[in-house]
């Protein structure tokens, strides 16, 4: 600390001591967060945000993209299905990724984050589920085409779980740019 102000010294302080925040408020925090989101989430169900969410903002983005990919797919939103000729896909009520969006949205509200970039954080991380998520439907829809077994195994284990490691990954690139805000 050679050439260190004193000013820098207890900013420098301060940010220790936020590392130090007590793990088990940033976990208490980040659960009852995640569980208010889930069970907001569940008490939507057969509504029209339900609707919204599914339909309109998962399932027509998927079909799109699809048949922007594959144009001899004729790939069709119909609810909360994408339907072609070689078959149809249920995307249901869990389908959407918000439970990964949840988990992103309960790490951003538990870290001791400035709420400028908190929210900065969630917007982004809105953006990368959205993203995340239509390149799983879609890989989804490619090994529902080609491979059935292969399918049960994405769409059980493999896709979800690189959902969350790319949620993880957004996150830690954040923080890395986003110093937390002092106690």
């Amino acid at each position: 600390m050679p050439d260190q102000s004193y000013e820098e010294f207890l900013a420098s302080d301060a940010r220790t001591e936020v590392r130090r925040r007590r793990p088990l408020r940033l976990l208490l925090l980040f659960l009852a967060t995640f569980l208010v989101l889930q069970y907001g989430w569940e008490m939507s169900r057969g509504t029209a945000l339900e609707r919204v969410v599914i339909h309109d903002l998962t399932v027509q983005p998927s079909a799109w993209a699809i048949n922007r990919i594959w144009p001899e797919a004729g790939v069709l939103a119909k609810e909360h299905r994408l339907v072609a000729p070689k078959g149809r896909l249920n995307i249901l009520n869990g389908c959407e990724g918000l439970e990964t969006l949840f988990l992103l949205v309960a790490a951003f509200v538990a870290y001791p984050f400035a709420w400028r970039a908190r929210l900065l954080g969630i917007a982004l991380g809105v953006g990368v589920v959205f993203v995340l998520n239509q390149a799983r439907i879609i890989l989804l829809w490619q090994a529902f085409k080609h491979d059935k077994a292969i399918f049960g195994m994405l769409h059980g284990t493999v896709l979800p779980l690189a959902m969350i490691a790319g949620c993880l990954a957004f996150f830690l690139v954040f923080l890395a740019r986003h110093e937390p805000r002092a106690q």
